[in-house]
């Protein structure tokens, strides 16, 4: 293919990418269930996290698993129409979630999101993630001090599995997911910062 060609197909994967990763699940689940607009409760996020914060622990999971699988059907699409370009999808998923056209490019923070791309892109990885985040969090009762270190450890985890391209795209989203939790990151460094199952 010409190079022009290809430059059209990167752009496809990550447009491809982009709209899926910007469906924006926790606020639409929550409208349906007569719920309100998310955004106006707890820290104003459309994750998972912030969906738990109404109590309703279904819908929280709901938001937790939509937001993984389209960073999944994103990586597995581009997959299946160029192989070489399911990474890049992936990354335009993450970018999709964090920045949504329809919600003035203010997303969420991309943990769920950044496990269903590694789920797409390397089922292991993906494991491992899970993995160190239940360790960090089982350790410290610390969330986002969990996503932090894992999301740290993927690109790392990848270079070692024999992906270095997909290790390349995995520090591009860690770096971006980091990014998004600097509010967290400075709670973390004062000692602020609210543990798992902790109340007021």
């Amino acid at each position: 293919m010409s190079d022009d060609a290809n430059m059209l197909a990167l752009l496809g994967a990550l447009l491809l990418g982009y709209l899926l990763g910007s469906i924006p699940f926790g606020v639409i689940f929550t409208r349906m269930a007569g719920l309100g607009d998310i955004r106006k409760v707890g820290s104003g996020n459309i994750g998972a996290t912030n969906v738990l914060r109404t109590g309703r622990k279904g819908l929280a999971a709901a938001t937790l698993v939509g937001d993984a699988l389209k960073g999944t059907a994103a990586v597995l699409l581009a997959y299946a129409w160029r192989p070489e370009l399911a990474a890049i999808a992936g990354l335009g998923a993450f970018l999709g979630h964090l920045f949504p056209v329809w919600l003035r490019f203010k997303g969420g923070k991309g943990v769920a999101t950044f496990i269903g791309i590694l789920i797409g892109l390397k089922p292991l990885a993906a494991l491992i993630f899970a993995a160190i985040w239940l360790g960090v969090a089982f350790t410290t009762r610390y969330s986002s001090l969990s996503a932090l270190i894992a999301s740290a450890a993927s690109p790392l985890v990848l270079w070692f599995l024999g992906e270095p391209k997909m290790a390349g795209v995995a520090g591009v989203l860690a770096v971006l997911l980091w990014w998004k939790h600097s509010e967290n990151i400075q709670r973390l460094l004062a000692g602020t910062e609210g543990r798992i199952g902790q109340k007021g």
